[in-house]
C-alpha cells in the first residue's frame, strides 16, 4: 500500500476521533447546563418544611406533565447514555494507543482527575443508576402517596431517602466526583470547541471552576441538611 493510502487512513481516523471528542464536549455542555436548571429547582428543598412539601411537589408535577419538559428529558436521557458511550470508547482507545496522559511526560504536569476522566465518570455513572432508582424510577412506575393537593408526593420521598446516613454518605462522595469531572470537562469542551482564547484563558478556568463547585456543593449540602434538620 502507498503512502498516500495511509495518510488518508489517519485522516480518517483523526476526524473519527475528533467527533468523538465534539459529541462528547456538546453532550456534556447539556448535561452541565441541565445541572444547573436541576439545581434551582432542587433549591425548593431548603424551604420551610410545610412551604418545601407542597411547592416541591407542586414543581414535579409540573415537570413531568409538561410536553415540552418531557421533550427535554428524553433528549437528557440520550446525552447521558452517548456521554457514556463516547467517554468510554475515547478511555479505550486512548488506553490501546498510548494516547493518555499517563503514557506521557505531560502526566507530570496534568491533574490527577484530567487523567483519571474515566474513573470519575464512572463513579458517576453509578451514581445516576442508584439515584434514578431511588427517585425517578418511583416517582414514574412506583405507587407514591399524594400529597394534601392531590400530587405524587415525591418530596416525602426525598425526605425518606435522604435520611439514610449510607445515602447521604454515597451523595456527597458523588458530589466530590462530579466536582472534579465537571472542572476538567467543561475546561476540555472549551479548548475542543475552539472557544479557548489565550487573552481569557484565566476567566474561562476562573468561571468554569466556580461553576463546578457551587454546583457540587450545593447539590451535596441538600441530603446533608434534610439528614440533620428535617424530622
Amino acid at each position: 500500500m502507498d503512502e498516500s493510502y495511509w495518510l488518508l487512513l489517519n485522516k480518517r481516523l483523526m476526524l473519527s476521533t475528533l467527533s468523538k471528542k465534539i459529541l462528547m464536549c456538546l453532550t456534556g455542555l447539556f448535561l452541565a447546563f441541565f445541572l444547573l436548571i436541576h439545581f434551582l429547582g432542587n433549591l425548593q428543598l431548603f424551604l420551610p418544611q410545610e412551604q418545601a412539601h407542597l411547592q416541591f411537589n407542586a414543581y414535579s408535577h409540573f415537570l413531568s406533565g409538561n410536553i415540552l419538559i418531557k421533550i427535554v428529558s428524553y433528549v437528557l436521557y440520550l446525552s447521558i447514555v452517548l456521554h457514556a458511550i463516547d467517554g468510554l470508547v475515547i478511555t479505550i482507545k486512548n488506553k490501546k494507543t498510548g494516547g493518555d496522559y499517563q503514557s506521557d511526560q505531560r502526566g507530570r504536569a496534568s491533574k490527577w482527575y484530567s487523567r483519571n476522566m474515566g474513573i470519575l465518570g464512572t463513579l458517576i455513572l453509578i451514581f445516576l443508576v442508584i439515584h434514578f432508582q431511588n427517585f425517578w424510577y418511583v416517582y414514574k412506575f412506583g405507587a407514591p402517596p399524594l400529597d394534601a393537593k392531590g400530587n405524587k408526593d415525591l418530596y416525602v420521598l426525598v425526605i425518606a431517602v435522604f435520611q439514610q446516613w449510607w445515602y447521604v454518605l454515597i451523595y456527597v462522595l458523588s458530589m466530590v466526583a462530579l466536582c472534579y469531572h465537571l472542572i476538567h470537562g467543561i475546561h476540555s469542551a472549551v479548548r475542543t470547541l475552539g472557544l479557548y482564547h489565550p487573552k481569557f484563558v484565566h476567566w474561562f478556568k476562573v468561571i468554569g471552576t466556580t461553576y463546578s463547585i457551587v454546583i457540587s456543593i450545593g447539590f451535596a449540602l441538600m441530603p446533608i441538611y434534610i439528614f440533620f434538620t428535617v424530622n
